[in-house]
């Protein structure tokens, strides 16, 4: 007991000293303007402006943001689903020439930010007449992510080869063997793609705010923007919207967190 007090206490400290921006922003969220940027600092307001909430709710349209960013993370996480395993699946139990070379070609992507194929892959999309839709953001996810090709490999290779010899033994086909075998056993590692997808699509402001023009199609996080005026800004709607963009965030990883766990935990476990 006395031996694992003082790691528990350390692991509560780093907690909390990452609990400490949501705390500030659910604080100031609950604010008015004059405690915002009152001197000295108000911790605790006063009088809670629950107000904020409402009137962040009706400054935007914030049922159509949040429904075109579910939307969007829904089929990302689909398309994330189906090809990342499959090309996990042919470089970690498959064997034909040339497969190293692509695993390796294939992780010197994750080499290349963002910020390099962004102007070639909008001219790519500008061509294929796809700009102020949801393609863009979308159909890239079903060519698969190097990184999480890569983490369902490592899982892959942790599962006994002598299952899928088995199978094949008494017949199975590789897709069989992929669909009734493999897939049933790397679900945590399945649940953690599915989780990484929705925080990366939920989150992303740069691709929305590229490929979306309409108004109407936009996303929460390029909606939120809407607070940020030429000369002011409005900081406790703002506090509020933010708030409610983080909160389906929280709650999904409560309900997945074991999981989440379990598929980081056994990835390259071996």
């Amino acid at each position: 007991m006395r031996k694992s007090f003082l790691p528990h206490l350390g692991l509560i400290l780093v907690g909390l000293l990452f609990l400490g921006p949501f705390a500030w922003l659910v604080l100031t969220s609950l604010k008015t303007k004059s405690e915002i940027f009152a001197i000295p600092i108000v911790w605790v307001p006063e009088t809670i402006q629950w107000s904020n909430y409402v009137d962040a709710t009706q400054m935007i349209p914030f049922v159509r943001y949040t429904l075109n960013t579910l939307f969007i993370c829904f089929f990302s996480i689909l398309g994330q689903l189906i090809a990342s395993p499959l090309v996990a699946y042919a470089l970690a139990r498959m064997k034909f020439k040339g497969r190293n070379f692509i695993f390796f070609l294939m992780m010197g992507t994750m080499i290349l930010p963002f910020q390099v194929t962004m102007i070639p892959l909008y001219v790519l999309f500008n061509k294929m007449g796809m700009l102020d839709t949801y393609w863009p953001l979308i159909l890239p996810n079903f060519f698969g992510s190097a990184f999480y090709i890569f983490m369902l490999r490592q899982f892959f290779l942790s599962i006994p080869f002598e299952l899928t010899e088995s199978a094949k033994i008494d017949g199975a086909s590789e897709f069989r063997i992929y669909w009734q075998i493999i897939l049933p056993l790397s679900r945590p590692a399945l649940y953690t793609v599915a989780l990484f997808t929705f925080l990366a699509s939920w989150g992303d402001f740069l691709g929305p705010l590229i490929y979306l023009n309409d108004p109407e199609k936009w996303t929460l996080s390029v909606g939120l923007r809407s607070f940020i005026g030429e000369y002011t800004v409005e900081w406790g709607m703002l506090m509020a919207a933010s708030t409610l963009f983080t909160v389906p965030i929280i709650v999904l990883y409560f309900f997945v967190q074991r999981q989440f766990i379990q598929g980081i935990t056994l990835t390259g476990f071996k």
